[in-house]
C-alpha cells in the first residue's frame, strides 16, 4: 500500500461517503428528528454493519450473494420491508410534537440496532465493497485479502468521522426546526418520507 494509492483511495472514499445515499440519509433523518446524539448512535450501528460487508467482500461471501439471484432478492426485500416499517411508524406519529431530549439506555440500543439492521440488509453495500476495494489492491504484493481488509477498515474510519460531523450539523438544524411547533409536528413526516424513499430505492435496486 503505497502513499499515492492510499491518498487516491481515501479521496474516493470520502467523496463516495458524502454522496447522497441510504446510509447518510438515514443518519440525517435520525439526527434532525432526535438530535445529534441519536445520529451518532445510528452512525455507530451503520458502521458496525459495514464491518460485516467488509469481511464479506474480503472473504468472498459478497460474490456468493451476487451470483445468487435468490439470496440477493431475499436480503434486498428484507431491507426494503424494514425501512418501510420504520416509515410506517414515523407516519403514525406525525401529529405528535416533540422536542429533542436525552436518550435513555433502551433508546441507545434501539438506534444502534436500527443502524446495524438497516446496513446489513442492504446487499448493495456488500456489492459496493466487492467492486470498489479490489481496484486499489496491489496483486503483485500478495496478501490480497489482507489488503482489502485494511482498505475496508480505512473506509470504515473515515465513514465514522464524516457521519459524526453530519450528525452534529443535522442535530443543530433539527434543534432549530423544533423551535417552531408547526415545523416540529412535520418532522416525523419528513423522517418517514426519507425512510420510505430509502426502502423503495433498496427494493428496486439491481445488481448492476
Amino acid at each position: 500500500m503505497d502513499f499515492l494509492t492510499l491518498v487516491s483511495f481515501l479521496s474516493a472514499a470520502i467523496l463516495l461517503t458524502l454522496a447522497p445515499g441510504p446510509d447518510n440519509m438515514f443518519v440525517l433523518a435520525q439526527s434532525i428528528s432526535k438530535g445529534k446524539r441519536a445520529g451518532i448512535l445510528t452512525s455507530a450501528g451503520l458502521c458496525t454493519g459495514l464491518i460485516f460487508h467488509i469481511l464479506a467482500a474480503t472473504f468472498g461471501i459478497s460474490a456468493i450473494i451476487y451470483q445468487s439471484s435468490v439470496a440477493f432478492a431475499i436480503v434486498k426485500y428484507a431491507g426494503a420491508a424494514y425501512l418501510l416499517y420504520l416509515a410506517y411508524k414515523a407516519f403514525r406519529e406525525k401529529d405528535s410534537s416533540f422536542a429533542q431530549t436525552n436518550l435513555n439506555t433502551s433508546k441507545h440500543e434501539s438506534l444502534y440496532k436500527k443502524g446495524i439492521i438497516m446496513n446489513i440488509l442492504n446487499p448493495k453495500v456488500s456489492l459496493f465493497f466487492l467492486a470498489f476495494l479490489p481496484q486499489f489492491v496491489n496483486y503483485q504484493a500478495g496478501n490480497v485479502s489482507l489488503q482489502m481488509l485494511l482498505y475496508g477498515m480505512i473506509f470504515l474510519v473515515q465513514t465514522i468521522i464524516i457521519f459524526t460531523f453530519v450528525s452534529i450539523f443535522a442535530g443543530k438544524l433539527g434543534h432549530f426546526l423544533h423551535k417552531s411547533p408547526t415545523i416540529s409536528k412535520k418532522i416525523n413526516i419528513l423522517q418517514g418520507s426519507i425512510f420510505a424513499l430509502i426502502g423503495l430505492k433498496i427494493a428496486f435496486a439491481q445488481k448492476n
